[in-house]
């Protein structure tokens, strides 16, 4: 995984922590289908958590199309009861995880650190395993079965520093070619210590006469340095420098550099295709070992390109990729080389919606765009080279659903046959089985529980149901689905509303709006949930919202393009019109104590809400705001915000705009965040400072990124938010 693929995976997760609290409802639990498929791929067990806390284990027969409980629970409870002196309950049985043979016939689980075995009679004994048994484990029935596993190739991958010949590896920052153990070769010597070759990017052809080797130029030297000012170790502060890159450093820079290793020179190559990369990526030698390929991302984020380099030094671009804002590398990249048919699957939102389309890479030529619609593909699933068809999660193609609702459907390489798989008014989960044929398919709203079917992965046909939502449901209405028109007038804005548990119509509840307009995704939960989180905060008197407003992802790219170079609109607009819009028949919503919360970009948008949206909203909690863009991390906010940085940073700064702060604030930040530098929120303190305003500071000493998330925090923002708004 790239670094910047690691960096966004990080800062997913730290938005999703933001959220996380640690209290807990005696609520239902969502309920889960995790097939187990047995040998033979036509049966299969899962646990079931039931609406009580409760579980019992399901067995399935795809062919008999069949579903009952795979062992007698009550038996089994009784007979482990006797043999371990403990209590056991038939729907709280003491394991998760069971060896069952694929007709259900006998099983083997742990529990009580003992392994047992249930024999087809229904006699339960201590087991103790066989020369050729194993103890069942989840490990060992996670073993995978004999062939290729997914990832694995059919021939390993050559090392840089492989003991094959000819050997292609770095020396004193230079390549070296060696044709035998005694035989070595410099081949390069323009390489030194400020612009080296990467041992880590040698790509030798199929015929083992060339290879392209990357020389770069490192990136600069930006440290920002932690203080630990309370450590637990020792009395006096402690220093932590760490390497972080922000908008504006100078980066890496990469050079493929072709060589000949039997003439053991350079051949010429004009980089004027490649020049200026953001990043850069190794797709591989074309079949006949005559072109190396290699992805192109320009810095700014407006040009991407499948570039080839030929053994004669030619240089062509085989895929262009062209935004007047920005090109989502980060969340839409998806590329698939074919190597039998010299064919690409490329992911563009080139027609204003997110698509795939196939390549000749021989030509260099579009072939066909394969998806087409009003809607978008979030991500592909499966690819057969075989019947030449793909599977792919869908966004918004089912019409008259919410947009963000995923479905899986399939369609030919041509673009033809396009096929719905999953049906259900709701967003979808699945897994496929082994052999690719069958799915088990959950489905849920944030308003209904879900239901789980075993459809045909061809044709999408239903050949069982699983699960599905009892009549009666504490948590059905536990948050309410609102839908209104954002700042257009015309395109939907999609968020939830939850109440107190012991809501009162008659009364009038502040508003307080949970908020994270990170570009990279959309944030509203779609799919059902206990909402911990939500209701702690409904339960304390208030009316929790949560939206996704213009400027965020996975819609149409004119619904995203709202966010370029224009963070500091965080879909407000969207916002303050769909929460008036909830409220002019919501009686109980009182408009004039609006609060809002949020973390990390969240943070930034919740200082933005109260200074460029005053007259709105009264109230707002910061943790750990990435506050003014240049100062954050470089890949997030430059392929927001675009390069170079321009006055649109400056714009979009809340330490710029300071001075126009309305309302309550309350900023939190850790002095250990290695995510958003904590500097951005203390330029914020000093820019207040400076404007003469008054606000709420809580700095927490040794506070990682979300800081304000822990039991202190959570206390003080409640604490804060009561003052601010239920006491009004």
């Amino acid at each position: 995984m790239s670094l910047h693929a690691m960096v966004s995976r990080l800062v997913l997760l730290a938005s999703l922590l933001w959220r996380v609290t640690a209290v807990e409802y005696a609520v239902p639990n969502q309920v889960t289908v995790s097939p187990q498929w047995l040998p033979g791929d036509k049966t299969f067990w899962y646990r079931y958590k039931s609406a009580h806390g409760g579980a019992e284990f399901v067995f399935v027969d795809t062919v008999a199309k069949t579903r009952q409980r795979a062992f007698d629970h009550d038996k089994v409870a009784q007979q482990l009861q006797q043999l371990t002196n403990q209590t056991i309950k038939a729907e709280f049985l003491p394991f998760n995880w069971i060896d069952l043979a694929p007709d259900a016939s006998h099983l083997r689980f742990r529990a009580h650190d003992k392994a047992w075995s249930l024999s087809r009679y229904g006699t339960l004994a201590e087991w103790h395993g066989s020369p050729s048994g194993e103890v069942a484990t989840r490990e060992n029935l996670n073993k995978p079965r004999q062939g290729l596993q997914p990832g694995d190739s059919k021939t390993p991958k050559r090392q840089a520093n492989s003991t094959e010949f000819p050997r292609v590896f770095v020396r004193g920052f230079n390549v070296w070619v060696a044709y035998s153990a005694n035989d070595e070769h410099q081949i390069t010597t323009n390489g030194t210590r400020e612009n080296p070759f990467d041992e880590f990017r040698v790509y030798i052809s199929p015929n083992k006469r060339f290879a392209v080797v990357w020389q770069y130029t490192p990136e600069q030297d930006h440290k920002i340095a932690l203080v630990e000012s309370s450590p637990k170790d020792q009395i006096q502060p402690k220093l932590r420098q760490i390497q972080y890159l922000k908008p504006g450093d100078r980066i890496r820079i990469d050079r493929p550099r072709l060589l000949n290793l039997e003439k053991r020179v350079e051949i010429a190559t004009d980089d004027k295709l490649f020049k200026n990369p953001y990043s850069m990526s190794n797709a591989g030698w074309s079949n006949d070992g005559n072109e190396h390929r290699f992805l192109f991302n320009e810095r700014g984020h407006q040009h991407l390109r499948i570039i080839g380099m030929n053994l004669n030094g030619q240089v062509r671009s085989l895929v262009e990729e062209t935004s007047k804002t920005f090109i989502d590398y980060s969340s839409k990249m998806y590329r698939r080389v074919l190597n039998e048919t010299e064919e690409l699957i490329w992911a563009s939102e080139r027609d204003g919606w997110n698509h795939l389309y196939l390549y000749d890479l021989t030509k260099g030529v579009l072939k066909n765009q394969i998806t087409k619609g009003d809607w978008l593909v979030r991500s592909v699933e499966r690819v057969d080279t075989t019947s030449r068809r793909i599977w792919f999660r869908a966004f918004g193609i089912i019409p008259t659903q919410d947009p963000y609702y995923a479905h899986l459907a399939r369609i030919n390489f041509d673009g033809t046959d396009l096929k719905i798989l999953t049906s259900g008014n709701g967003t979808h989960t699945w897994t496929f089985s082994p052999d690719q044929r069958q799915l088990t398919d959950t489905w849920s709203r944030i308003d209904q529980p879900p239901t789980s079917v075993l459809r045909d992965a061809e044709t999408g046909e239903a050949i069982l149901t699983l699960e599905q939502p009892s009549a009666t449901n504490p948590l059905s209405s536990v948050a309410e689905i609102f839908v209104s028109p954002g700042r257009d007038g015309s395109t939907p804005i999609h968020g939830i509303i939850v109440k107190p548990s012991n809501f009162d119509p008659s009364k009038k509840y502040p508003i307080l709006e949970d908020v994270y307009a990170g570009p990279q995704d959309f944030f509203a939960p779609k799919a059902y949930s206990t909402l911990n989180s939500y209701r702690e905060w409904a339960d304390r008197g208030y009316i929790v919202v949560k939206l996704d407003g213009m400027g965020t992802n996975w819609r149409s790219k004119a619904f995203h393009d709202v966010c370029y170079k224009n963070l500091k609109d965080a879909g407000f607009l969207d916002r303050i019109v769909w929460i008036k819009a909830a409220a002019s028949t919501r009686s109980w919503m009182d408009l004039s104590r609006v609060g809002i919360k949020g973390g990390s970009a969240g943070g930034q948008n919740a200082v933005g809400a109260l200074l460029f949206h005053g007259e709105f909203y009264k109230a707002a909690m910061a943790d750990s705001g990435c506050h003014d863009n240049r100062m954050d991390k470089i890949w997030w906010n430059e392929q927001w915000m675009g390069w170079p940085v321009g006055k649109e940073y400056e714009e979009s700064s809340n330490v710029v705009h300071a001075g126009k702060l309305e309302g309550k604030l309350l900023l939190i930040v850790g002095d250990q965040d290695d995510n958003v530098d904590p500097s951005s929120t203390f330029q914020v303190v000093n820019a207040l400072n400076m404007a003469d305003k008054d606000y709420e500071f809580l700095f927490i000493p040794g506070g990682g990124h979300g800081a304000g998330s822990g039991p202190y925090g959570r206390r003080r923002t409640a604490d804060f938010f009561r003052r601010s708004l239920l006491d009004r």
